[in-house]
């Protein structure tokens, strides 16, 4: 019985030890395959040339330019370019996949052509803002010269000499006579009529 009990005692602590120890041991990393591999449903190997380029996260990329490509032109090209310049072609690759899905007749070229006709365009509308820019500038520096002209052919009088004109005009020396005659008048008038006042 005390074997017994002795058993059943240590086979817990037996059970906590190896649970322990599980727990310490580093998990086992489980590699999925790349998007490339995991479409053709074959294995992905440790060096596998698309692996870097198409992650098992984004398998459309690899379906467009397996579309349009196949893979083992796609595993060519990528096997005949140094690895610094792979991904740029991969970039490339899925590019032009796409443009040739979207149009399967001029693929890129016809991208290139719509953006060229774009390009064109607004380079003939830049080109007649700037002639309407050049015309408003010119009839601004004609309008400014018109008036220079126009300003240096009638001299300007100081303001004393503008008002001795005023003074020295018919029109208002006689309208200055007629004042002081009224008001010589007016000073007669009540010189008449101090005595009924006083």
């Amino acid at each position: 019985m005390e074997s017994d009990a002795n058993t059943l005692t240590s086979s817990p602590t037996f059970s906590h030890s190896s649970n322990t120890l599980s727990s310490s041991s580093p998990p086992q990393v489980v590699m999925t395959p790349c998007a490339a591999c995991k479409i053709l449903r074959r294995r992905c190997a440790e060096k596998c040339v698309l692996a870097p380029y198409f992650p098992p996260t984004e398998p459309a990329k690899f379906t467009i330019a397996h579309r349009v490509f196949g893979a083992s032109n796609i595993i060519k090209f990528l096997q005949e370019l140094p690895e610094g310049q792979r991904a740029d072609a991969v970039a490339s690759m899925v590019y032009e996949a796409g443009a040739r899905i979207r149009d399967p007749v001029y693929g890129c070229a016809g991208a290139i052509c719509q953006l060229q006709k774009q390009v064109n365009e607004l380079q003939a509308q830049l080109a007649k803002a700037q002639a309407e820019v050049v015309n408003m500038q010119f009839q601004q520096a004609n309008l400014v010269a018109l008036i220079c002209m126009e300003m240096s052919q009638t001299p300007q009088e100081s303001p004393q000499q503008s008002l001795d004109n005023f003074i020295a005009s018919p029109s208002h020396s006689s309208g200055y006579q007629n004042n002081l005659s009224f008001f010589e008048d007016n000073t007669n008038l009540n010189s008449l009529w101090e005595p009924l006042w006083t």
